[in-house]
């Protein structure tokens, strides 16, 4: 039997939402006889090393990026700090050609990572994001990323090519490009049929320090709900806690299997409007509430989508109480997705 061929799946660290959406493209190349070899940074590293911990992993350069803790201060600091991610998407490079060369890699799976690339082998790129928003310099912002989505062998979109689909303008351009292959959602979620014992699951997700603000924000208005709540935290940490605070039990992270279950197990979930929790939603044909986080113009475009579709309602972060839970009822949830996309398996073609 020929040696397995090595491919490096990159996911970026922001937020959780880029490493939980690689987790069904690692299990799927293990399936289809590759083997993963993992690397990124932060709390993204430590979730898939706690998914994976058979599989090889190694850490990248950091980014190093904060959100403002005003939204409106957003783009301000992103532009503030640029020079700080550059500087690190040159030493993302170098140590991404070091890695191809010294553990024979033969493929890449960058999940919006700029500097993972390398001459000579297959290299692909995942995004939803064809087209970057970022208010009146979205035009900008989106041609930068179709750049340098140009010298990937391939760019997958985790979404419909065609209507419905979940990403709208985020994930389609005006014009098709070449190199663009639709997959279908991706989601490392099973639905399945249990019993309910949370009436609502609140994630916290996201960069600091936005995930913590949000974090105080939910423990003092659920203090007020009446029926059961379930609180992730998402702090990926060395040890799982959890305790229990009258009607709400709290943990600071979960692993892949309890968050399916907890997912199952609840009627409503309250979240960030992320793209890849959106997947999760969709795929378990879940009623939300969505808390976008503040000035990322991605997310606020999403919960406005999605709210005009009328599937789940939101509202901004200093505006939210426990009331406004009260709206989801009058909203359709996410239904039954239309297609099931393109099967991994032959995506990872591109390889052999």
């Amino acid at each position: 039997m020929s040696e397995k061929k090595r491919i490096l799946v990159a996911p970026l660290n922001w937020g959780l939402g880029h490493a939980t959406r690689c987790i069904p493209i690692i299990h799927a190349l293990q399936d289809e006889y590759y083997e993963p070899v993992i690397a990124s940074d932060g709390i993204a590293l430590e979730l898939l090393r706690k998914e994976f911990p058979e599989v090889e992993a190694h850490q990248l350069p950091s980014y190093d990026i904060e959100y403002a803790k005003k939204g409106k201060n957003f783009k301000l600091k992103m532009i503030w700090d640029s020079p700080k991610m550059l500087a690190a998407i040159t030493k993302e490079r170098k140590a991404v050609e070091k890695l191809v060369a010294e553990k024979n890699i033969d493929g890449i799976i960058s999940d919006n990572r700029l500097g993972i690339q390398a001459k000579g082998i297959p290299c692909v790129f995942i995004t939803h994001q064809l087209n970057v928003l970022t208010g009146n310099t979205t035009w900008l912002s989106s041609k930068i990323h179709q750049n340098i989505i140009k010298k990937y062998d391939e760019c997958w979109v985790p979404d419909f090519k065609d209507k419905p689909n979940l990403s709208g303008k985020l994930g389609h351009l005006k014009k098709d490009k070449k190199n663009i292959k639709y997959i279908g959602p991706l989601s490392r979620l099973e639905k399945k049929e249990t019993a309910k014992v949370y009436d609502v699951m609140a994630l916290i997700s996201g960069p600091e320090p936005q995930r913590t603000m949000l974090e105080e924000v939910l423990l003092e208005e659920l203090k007020a709900y009446p029926g059961n709540i379930l609180l992730v935290k998402g702090k990926i940490e060395p040890e799982q806690t959890h305790t229990t605070e009258n009607n709400m039990v709290i943990y600071n992270y979960m692993t892949k299997n309890q968050l399916e279950e907890a997912f199952n197990q609840s009627t409503t979930i309250l979240s960030r409007s992320g793209y890849t929790t959106i997947m999760d939603l969709a795929k378990l044909e879940k009623k939300a509430f969505f808390i976008p986080t503040p000035g990322q113009y991605e997310q606020e475009y999403l919960a406005k989508r999605l709210k005009k579709k009328g599937m789940v309602p939101y509202c901004k972060q200093e505006d939210f109480s426990v009331k406004k839970l009260d709206s989801i009822d009058i909203y359709n949830g996410f239904s039954v997705l239309p297609q099931n996309g393109i099967n991994l398996a032959e995506l990872f073609a591109i390889f052999d």
